[in-house]
């Protein structure tokens, strides 16, 4: 599917080019293409530092151009005043800058999409702010914990204690191997393995509002934590 961009010499040009870039590393696809020759092309120089995203990708283009070159075909791309792709498929960098300056002088003029809707901009800023929350989720920590749950009595079913335990979900919170550990005078513990993320499980909250609380507090006397790693 083409993609178009207008008017790169205003400030509401670019910042449309940059929001695009928020979730890019290229114009189009996984790799450097003809697209991102035309748009480069289309920038009459190296664009201001506050426009963080275009300028990441300016510089990753520019020293591509200058080693090895731009072979991709991309998706197609139009920018007003700008040549087609074909014809800048893999320029050197200071033809690509003349050519831009030639053509700068074109750009002023015609709006080839109209603004865009208030709804339009919500939705885009929504899409963003979402992809922000997963990649945050997405590289949080997580730590493998192991407790010792610990019965009333020599009395306690250990088996129920165990599926009582067991039966807390929370996301974030995965149970894994566990065993009876004995204690003395008949009593047993129960020693199990977590895995948490870090972000959305609190172990102490884990252990003071679902462990020792209803109905898991039938069974479960009291929890310690016996290791704690970061994974």
């Amino acid at each position: 599917m083409a993609v178009a961009f207008y008017d790169l010499g205003s400030a509401a040009g670019l910042k449309k080019l940059d929001e695009s870039l928020l979730t890019r590393s290229y114009i189009t696809g996984y790799q450097a293409s003809k697209d991102d020759i035309t748009v480069y092309v289309a920038l009459s120089g190296a664009p201001s530092s506050c426009y963080v995203n275009i300028s990441r990708w300016y510089n990753h283009i520019d020293a591509l151009l200058r080693i090895s070159g731009v072979s991709g075909e991309g998706c197609g791309v139009t920018v007003e005043g700008c040549a087609p792709a074909e014809a800048v498929a893999t320029p050197p960098a200071e033809d690509s800058k003349a050519a831009a300056a030639e053509e700068d002088d074109d750009d002023d003029d015609v709006d080839l999409f109209g603004e865009e809707t208030e709804e339009e901009k919500k939705a885009a800023e929504e899409r963003a702010a979402a992809l922000k929350a997963s990649s945050k989720k997405k590289e949080s920590g997580k730590s493998s914990v192991l407790l010792d749950v610990k019965p009333w009595d020599d009395e306690t079913d250990m088996k129920k204690l165990e599926e009582a335990v067991r039966n807390i979900k929370m996301e974030g919170l995965l149970w894994g191997a566990s065993k009876l550990v004995p204690v003395g005078y008949g009593i047993k513990k129960l020693q199990i393995m977590l895995t948490i993320v870090d972000d959305l499980v609190s172990v102490d909250d884990l252990i003071e509002e679902h462990l020792t609380t209803e109905p898991t507090n039938e069974y479960v006397q009291s929890c310690d934590i016996v290791a704690f790693n970061k994974i």
